[in-house]
């Protein structure tokens, strides 16, 4: 009787899982482990230290563009996810119909344009807005940050609805529920790990983005990532390492609560 198809019983699947993981997980090791270095040297360790994390904290620049980040990353993720549920609401919960694949493709548009190309086009548009309005706050970089991070929420959001048997919401409609209640009381918990899933992937990718963030902002609105970007330009210190370290603390963490807060609803 042949066995059924599977990859990890392929030869040299384990060499070369193990040669991925190693090219993926291994910089991000040197980096942590350098960034407790005592000394200035980012060739040579001259024992642990956490100095460079003291001078992190006590930079105000940092702490100001942390601030900042954290601001626009929560608001951005926050209206993506609320667009990305509605615009998955309307394009599962419906028959198929002509130009549906249309709007499939419009929504993820953002992921098939190069970064660079969709930075250019927000910041000629936002250039004549902040002219004929003469505001230049950080109403812009909320608006670019929460148009490209809408297919991010988008697709894990349509991927839990599109796996969700429709008995229970039919069952509810034959019960007399409302649209919305019908919603509220049974689509809703059941899409909330998809919602949880689309909210953590906006969060992060607009926490990290430097493209973007590096056309459209004014002077004076660095983000943690532009701000290390202009640093690398000037020197290149461990406190770079400190803060590329903090910061990866900080998206494990987000994940983390992610997978406890989604296994505890499972």
């Amino acid at each position: 009787m042949a066995r059924a198809f599977s990859i990890r019983r392929q030869r040299g699947f384990t060499a070369i899982a193990v040669a991925c993981f190693v090219a993926l997980y291994l910089p991000i090791g040197v980096l942590v482990f350098y960034s407790f270095n005592a000394g200035e040297s980012l060739a040579s360790f001259d024992g642990i230290s956490l100095r460079w994390f003291a001078k992190a904290f006590q930079n105000q620049q940092v702490i100001d563009a942390s601030i900042r980040s954290l601001q626009i990353a929560s608001v951005a993720a926050v209206v993506a996810t609320i667009a990305a549920t509605m615009a998955a609401l309307a394009t599962t919960r419906t028959e198929p119909y002509r130009g549906l694949t249309l709007k499939y493709a419009f929504i993820n548009q953002p992921l098939m344009i190069p970064e660079i190309v969709t930075a250019v086009a927000l910041l000629i548009f936002f250039a004549r807005i902040k002219i004929w309005t003469g505001y230049s706050g950080l109403g812009y970089l909320i608006a670019a940050h929460t148009a490209f991070c809408i297919p991010f929420a988008y697709l894990p959001i349509r991927a839990r609805l599109e796996n969700m048997d429709l008995t229970l919401e039919k069952a509810a409609a034959d019960l007399y529920a409302t649209p919305w209640n019908a919603f509220r009381y049974v689509t809703l918990p059941l899409l909330w790990p998809g919602i949880l899933a689309g909210f953590m992937l906006a969060f992060v990718i607009s926490l990290d983005d430097v493209v973007i963030t590096e056309f459209v902002k004014s002077a004076g609105q660095d983000t943690l990532p532009t701000y290390m970007l202009g640093q690398i330009r000037r020197s290149i210190t461990p406190e770079m390492n400190a803060i590329s370290t903090l910061f990866l603390l900080l998206s494990i963490g987000v994940v983390t609560v992610f997978f406890i807060v989604n296994r505890k609803r499972v």
